[in-house]
């Protein structure tokens, strides 16, 4: 059995995320001799899976703050909308970008009646659905405008 780790046993986790998102960072930085490149498709993968991950944070920090602080909470209820905001345009840009086969790119298509075919199109829908799920539970369809939770093609 898993048990989660103590609350002071989290923040090293949540350092060590932020350094390997700096890293990924400074190893996209063009220089004079590697020109930059394009985002591709595992990249914005990893980084869904990372903002779905602080979206569940900033959701479980919004609930336990908002009712001895609800000032702070209502400002961290925002974060949360607006992280979801930026989430799902993450993962719009995903299926816009090419894939590297016809067949994969008809497949990787996202199709919100059916569940795609296979990764990493799967996961990425299925982790936007259930993050999707859980802010609608929580935001009121006004607070998401001009965003929508709809996957473009």
């Amino acid at each position: 059995m898993h048990t989660p780790p103590a609350h002071d046993d989290a923040h090293p986790f949540l350092r060590a995320a932020t350094a390997g998102v700096r890293h990924h960072t400074r190893a996209l930085t063009p220089s004079e001799t590697k020109p930059r490149e394009p985002a591709d498709r595992p990249s914005l993968d990893v980084l869904h899976a990372h903002l779905a991950a602080l979206l569940k944070l900033l959701d479980r920090l919004a609930d336990s703050t908002r009712p001895p602080h609800p000032a702070a909470g209502r400002h961290l209820a925002t974060a949360h909308t607006l992280l979801w905001q930026a989430t799902s345009e993450v993962h719009a840009a995903f299926h816009l970008l090419p894939s590297t086969a016809v067949a994969e790119a008809e497949a990787s298509a996202c199709h919100p009646e059916r569940l795609p075919e296979g990764p990493p199109v799967l996961t990425i829908c299925q982790r936007h659905l259930a993050a999707g799920h859980v802010v609608r539970r929580k935001t009121t369809p006004t607070d998401l405008r001009p965003h929508t939770t709809a996957c473009v093609r």
